[in-house]
């Protein structure tokens, strides 16, 4: 039987999916947004290089969202991680944790995080967040699809319990790097090979192949699949990101979340 303190001392996590590539993740009691996106369906938003046309809209509106404590926001340059509604939700966060570039371009409250760089989050109960960016590569290495960072969450007291977001990123040796610096209990991957035409042909977030290679690196971690839909530039859906971890053997390690639905993360 576990001690009351032991209790008290576990990670309590739990998600949110709203849709792309935005959760409430909340952790102890403290509530996380990833790039928040949360325009209408059949929004358009277009470059001079390309337009980006959004398919699903949020399972949750953002006047509903309720308190943030902070956001992590991959990258502030594309729509598909950071719409025009998304953009007032960062006014009312405490704290948006970001690139560096994006952090001087949106101001107080972001601030940036460089690889590695861990920021400390105070919680009510005594406890320390700490929030450590991570490397990220949006596509092949010969584009630049501009800085994009990941994170890792865990608390202070339970460095072992950790929680990566990818962000915009493929398989690459930076990812390997976190596997090999964290103990990864929950891996959210962003995932649906997205590619846009106009920018080249190759995925610019992880493939369904990919998937399989990155849970194998976090063998001791739930895989949860993220910014597969909701946006016409996806190239993989559910179902072949669903065959690519069943064909690896991996399909049990899988944690699929249902929109505006709070699922338990804790393995």
């Amino acid at each position: 039987m576990k001690t009351h303190d032991a209790v008290a001392r576990e990670t309590v996590a739990r998600a949110t999916y709203i849709g792309g590539p935005t959760i409430l993740l909340e952790v102890d009691g403290l509530r996380l947004l990833t790039d928040p996106t949360f325009d209408p369906a059949g929004s358009e938003y277009t470059t001079p290089v390309y337009t980006l046309r959004k398919t699903q809209s949020a399972a949750i509106p953002a006047e509903n969202l309720g308190r943030v404590d902070a956001v992590l926001l991959s990258h502030d340059h594309h729509f598909d991680n950071l719409d025009r509604a998304g953009r007032t939700v960062l006014a009312h966060a405490k704290r948006v944790i970001t690139t560096p570039v994006a952090a001087e371009r949106l101001g107080s409250p972001a601030v940036g995080v460089t690889p590695w760089q861990t920021i400390e989050i105070p919680m009510p109960n005594e406890r320390t967040l700490l929030v450590t960016g991570t490397p990220a590569r949006h596509g092949p290495p010969d584009g630049d699809r501009g800085p994009v960072t990941g994170f890792v969450v865990r608390l202070a007291d339970r460095p072992d319990d950790a929680i990566y977001i990818s962000g915009d990123t493929v398989w690459y040796d930076g990812v390997a790097d976190v596997a090999r610096r964290f103990r990864v209990r929950v891996a959210v991957l962003f995932m649906g090979a997205a590619r846009v035409r106009e920018v080249g042909p190759a995925h610019l977030t992880f493939a369904a192949g990919e998937g399989p290679t990155a849970a194998r690196a976090f063998p001791d971690a739930a895989i949860v699949p993220l910014h597969y839909e909701g946006w016409e530039h996806f190239s993989e859906g559910r179902p072949l990101i669903e065959r690519a971890f069943a064909e690896a053997g991996l399909a049990s390690r899988v944690r699929w979340l249902e929109p505006g639905v709070p699922t338990d993360l804790r393995p």
